[in-house]
């Protein structure tokens, strides 16, 4: 009798070491299909996107170092963090929670190509849309870990380099790190293969709550994920201004229906990571920057009010005797805010006073936050917390910025970009074009930082461009003197953003990559040195900069 393993759970580090198998028997190839120990590619895949998302955008491995440090947040509580000193929990949990969606997605692939379950898999869909499905998000989960911490071990369905040692227990128990121009080499063949290899004739993957098994749609995001990747390397890897043409030429997003979108249930079940965070969890240490605030007023960047203020921050609320929420006491419009925990609600009226919209300053240490928070700052909308908060893996937006980029700071794609934004976030078409009237002409620093906006709540991409590009070029840098919201107690009315270095080197701006997790160099210590090594004279460090970190 033919037996498989099922793989089930990843470890930290040594990684790719299983904390449990199972021996599974394929006698019975009627059983339950609902039996939990039998796998099918529409569950890996309804539970992998998922985990995915939920393990990038959490309020702890999100929440608590890219997006801080892009400053579309600031903590209320643990400060040392939004000032680079990150748990490294966050860190291991970021590591090993991609590895093992990862290995649901090879899954799909195995499942597909092992010749006692190819013909029960095909009542999920096409063979081959399934395999090219699991190919992409293959190279959207690597694309992540490669832009976090550079070299790590790396799995590819269409290349056996002897260095791709990840996912190959048997073999490679201690897997080594393959080098960056390795994975990202391999991430672009990847997605074209893939696009090509899928078919719009057959059906698309069950389980897909991305696309809802539209096929010309997961072609389209592979092409626009192939093109920003490539566009990321153009100056790092030979081929990668090919691979940009080749995805426009091969089709990309053509409007915010073709957004790559992982859905979320209405509901404290299933909801999105951060409404979890904070209703769930009740992990209220979050508010929206006053970095992040100061653009949207026109206050920084050079452009002039924009209508997704509204959009991104609630207005600030206080509590009165009566225990009721309200928006800023000490004027006439105060009208009542319900945060009921229970109900899983978040409800206010929106203020048009841009007073009542104040973000936290970003950078504060741990003894002056929470007297400039007890001031009045706001939290993120009740666009974005809440439970069916759609989490972006790549929008039309973007392909639109990249291609603004690409064709010489175009004007058009810019102004597009802009506006495909405000449309997701439902910007009335008057405001929409009154802002866009007013935009200042395409350039390196005004589509850079307008692709800064549109990429909120998309953390790990915008931490991304600013080491490729060094924008926005308005962040609040290491050793920059800022306004409080109110004067400290010693009567001060600015601070000095401080970072808190590693006690062997000092950080002058923003981390460059995440440093590995500890238990990878006792756990795995030839394959720790080797991706050490590919890190080059830097090392293991927070401000060693990755192969297409030019800023």
């Amino acid at each position: 009798m033919k037996k498989i393993k099922i793989l089930s759970v990843i470890t930290l580090g040594a990684l790719l070491v299983l904390a449990s198998c199972q021996d599974q028997s394929l006698e019975d190839i009627n059983r339950n299909p609902n039996d939990p120990e039998r796998v099918f590619s529409s569950g890996l895949m309804n539970s992998a996107t998922k985990e995915l998302m939920d393990a990038t955008r959490n309020g702890f491995e999100s929440g608590r170092m890219s997006l801080p440090w892009i400053q579309y947040s600031a903590q209320v509580a643990y400060t040392e963090e939004d000032r680079f000193q990150f748990r490294e929990t966050s860190s291991q949990a970021l590591y090993s929670n991609l590895y093992k969606v990862i290995l649901d997605f090879k899954s799909i692939i195995d499942l597909n190509i092992d010749p006692s379950r190819m013909v029960e898999m095909k009542q999920y869909g096409d063979t081959q849309n399934q395999i090219a499905t699991a190919r992409i998000m293959l190279a959207y989960s690597f694309s992540i870990l490669a832009d976090t911490f550079g070299p790590v071990p790396y799995w590819s369905y269409g290349n056996k380099d002897v260095d791709f040692q990840a996912l190959n227990l048997e073999k490679y128990p201690m897997p080594l790190y393959a080098s960056q121009e390795k994975i990202y080499t391999d991430i672009l063949k990847e997605l074209k293969e893939a696009s090509q290899q899928l078919n719009t004739s057959e059906p698309g993957l069950a389980g897909d709550v991305i696309y809802n098994r539209d096929v010309l749609k997961w072609r389209k995001f592979a092409n626009s994920l192939r093109l920003r990747i490539a566009n990321r390397l153009k100056d790092a890897i030979p081929g990668a201004n090919a691979h940009i043409q080749d995805a426009i030429a091969s089709g990309l997003m053509t409007s915010n229906s073709d957004n790559a979108v992982q859905k979320y249930q209405n509901d404290k079940l299933l909801p999105s990571p951060m409404f979890n965070s904070v209703f769930v969890q009740n992990r209220t240490d979050f508010k929206i920057t006053n970095t992040m605030v100061n653009t949207l007023k026109g206050l920084l960047g050079g452009f002039s009010l924009d209508p997704r203020l509204f959009k991104y921050a609630a207005p600030v609320y206080r509590v009165d005797n009566n225990d009721n929420y309200i928006i800023d006491p000490n004027s006439n419009d105060k009208v009542k805010v319900t945060i009921d925990p229970n109900q899983a609600a978040f409800e206010y009226a929106n203020s048009n006073r841009l007073d009542n919209y104040i973000g936290l300053p970003y950078g504060l240490t741990r003894t002056m936050v929470a007297r400039q928070d007890a001031a009045g700052t706001s939290w993120w909308s009740n666009n974005v917390i809440k439970a069916d908060f759609g989490e972006v893996l790549m929008e039309y937006s973007e392909v639109q910025f990249i291609l603004s980029e690409i064709n010489g700071w175009n004007d058009t794609n810019y102004k597009a970009a802009v506006r495909a934004s405000m449309e997701k976030w439902n910007v009335p078409a008057s405001s929409i074009n009154t802002f866009i009237s007013s935009l200042p002409a395409a350039n390196k620093a005004n589509v850079l930082n307008q692709k800064w906006i549109a990429l909120y709540m998309q953390p790990q991409e915008a931490y991304a461009e600013w080491r490729r590009t060094g924008y926005p070029n308005f962040l609040i840098k290491p050793g920059d003197v800022n306004n409080l919201v109110i004067p400290a107690v010693d009567g001060a009315t600015t601070y000095t953003f401080t970072p808190i270095s590693p006690s062997d080197y000092t950080l002058t701006e923003m981390p460059s990559r995440i440093t590995y997790p500890v238990t990878l160099a006792k756990l795995n210590p030839n394959g720790y040195a080797s991706g050490v090594k590919n890190l080059g004279p830097g090392g293991d460090k927070l401000n060693t900069k990755l192969i297409w970190d030019k800023n």
